[in-house]
């Protein structure tokens, strides 16, 4: 058994790290319901005297103001992206990874690791060539054009985490489905699928928030309000002249509400496609 001076030295360090994880939330929540002097007065007061819902109240119920109604658009703008861009990188990606994992072709292995590298390839190397491309395109400030160039980094994503979820399985089943007289499609769907639900949908939480939490991209190339999506809208709330920091707060605990929610519901399937990727065949 483990020594009582262990186990208070792990819960000692659990607390640390709670702390640390959560302290900079918890002062992003407080920061959004305090008043703006509140914030900038010298020295700061951690826990203010009054507190203020109106930035909240604002956003879901002031259709006059022009900063919660630019709130509301791009938060909409980015829910829609996030959404069309993980089902898309979620068919394609599984597919390829299938394929990858299945199939035996010349230089099927460094495939993968060629989807790796466009993967981890800096956005700014790319950004030149990509915003001519698509200036001549006349695609710029649109929701499609994020959309395309989400799927640029969250489809190799999907590839290379999948690949793994398929590897891990028995190519027996596949044999089997095969006797009883399955296609290949079939089989995918019939067999595969259901035993990989969990990495799926693990992976699909995982290409939403890399979806979700693009700002590079999105800064680029939108301009209007259409297009920009919540990273960039919290972003404009500096101003050149003042900085409205209780916004600022208020948009940061409001964005991160939608990946939150999602990650609760499908947090059995996320553990279980996390331990699934693990286990090889």
């Amino acid at each position: 058994m483990r020594s009582k001076p262990f186990r208070l030295l792990q819960y000692g360090f659990a607390l640390c790290v709670a702390l640390f994880t959560l302290a900079p939330f918890v002062w992003l929540v407080i920061s959004s319901i305090s008043y703006q002097k509140d914030l900038t007065t010298t020295p700061l007061k951690w826990i203010p005297d009054n507190l203020t819902f109106e930035r909240y109240r604002d956003i879901f119920a002031n259709p006059n103001n022009d900063m919660a109604y630019a709130f509301k658009i791009s938060m909409i703008n980015s829910f829609t992206v996030a959404s069309i861009v993980t089902v898309i990188a979620l068919f394609v990606g599984g597919l390829a990874a299938y394929a990858i994992s299945r199939y035996e072709f010349p230089f099927r292995k460094n495939l993968v690791y060629v989807f790796l590298f466009t993967y981890m390839i800096p956005p700014v190397v790319i950004v030149i060539p990509l915003y001519l491309l698509f200036s001549s395109m006349q695609m710029l400030d649109s929701k499609w054009t994020l959309v395309l160039l989400d799927l640029t980094f969250v489809i190799p994503f999907v590839i290379w985490v999948m690949q793994s979820y398929f590897t891990s399985i028995s190519k027996e089943f596949d044999e089997a489905a095969a006797v009883d007289g399955c296609s290949r499609l079939q089989t995918l769907w019939y067999v595969i699928f259901p035993i990989v639900r969990p990495g799926i949908i693990a992976t699909g939480i995982l290409a939403f928030l890399l979806a979700w939490d693009e700002f590079f991209f999105s800064l680029l190339f939108t301009s209007s309000l259409e297009a920009k999506t919540i990273s960039v809208a919290i972003a404009e709330f500096s101003g050149k002249n003042a900085v409205d920091y209780g916004m600022i707060a208020t948009g940061g605990v409001l964005a991160t509400i939608p990946p939150l929610v999602i990650t609760i519901i499908f947090q059995r399937f996320l553990v279980q496609g996390m331990v699934a990727g693990g286990i090889k065949e």
